[in-house]
């Protein structure tokens, strides 16, 4: 009896041992796996984070080419206030668009023509859209897409023309050097643009390099906190 006891007792200590082991081996198992979704987090982080600098950069690149430079070489810088004298359709123009791969057709499209008086200094000059109206058709007041329907084309000129009239009185850029006999009425390239073009890069910038300054703080703490219970162990 007494020897029966004495095994059974043993027996009850190691079960109770073995479940005591298995206990702490599922908890290291799950430790492990916690780890490891955290360093694949971690991972993902730090490539989200280094993704968004590698952007930021290539969008400074490409912006520091097109709109920087266009707003440094701009010509029309002035702002000032002008008088509409006359808004008419002088001719047609005509012009091509695409009807298909390979396929081109001719069409046409109304040349506004508007003039417009300095207040500043009184002169004469001819009035554009933007920019980009000069290097189109420096001829015309606005440059409309080329399509097929040449009706709906003129509805949307005249629309313009009718609009200046009633303005009477508009802003508009003009060159202080006098190289260009003519006044634009917005501009593509103003410090709008630019803020814009260095704004969204920027927040980009500054968003990964936080993501990837926050996942390093992380493993840092992490490390330390590991330290501290080695210690107090």
């Amino acid at each position: 009896m007494f020897l029966w006891a004495g095994s059974k007792a043993t027996d009850g200590r190691n079960e109770g041992r073995s479940i005591y082991q298995k206990s702490r081996e599922y908890d290291v198992l799950d430790k492990k796996k916690t780890v490891t979704a955290l360093r694949a987090g971690e991972d993902r982080a730090i490539l989200l984070g280094l993704g968004m600098v590698i952007l930021s950069v290539m969008m400074y690149f490409v912006l520091g080419i097109t709109i920087l430079r266009s707003y440094s070489d701009r010509v029309w810088t002035d702002e000032t206030s002008c008088t509409v004298v006359n808004s008419t359709i002088a001719c047609d123009v005509n012009c091509s668009y695409g009807c298909g791969t390979e396929c081109r057709r001719s069409s046409r499209y109304p040349c506004l023509q508007v003039f417009v008086s300095l207040n500043s200094s009184g002169k004469v000059v001819r009035l554009l859209h933007n920019e980009e109206t000069q290097d189109s058709n420096p001829e015309c007041f606005y440059v409309p897409k080329c399509r097929k329907d040449y009706a709906a084309t003129h509805v949307v000129v005249q629309n313009i023309s009718e609009r200046l009239k009633s303005q009477h009185t508009v802003q508009c850029f003009v060159d202080p050097t006098d190289r260009m006999d003519s006044a634009i009425l917005t501009q593509i390239y103003g410090r709008v643009a630019v803020f814009h073009s260095l704004f969204w890069p920027t927040c980009t910038l500054i968003g990964g390099t936080i993501i990837i300054a926050m996942v390093k703080l992380t493993q840092y703490l992490s490390i330390m906190c590991e330290r501290v219970d080695r210690i107090k162990r």
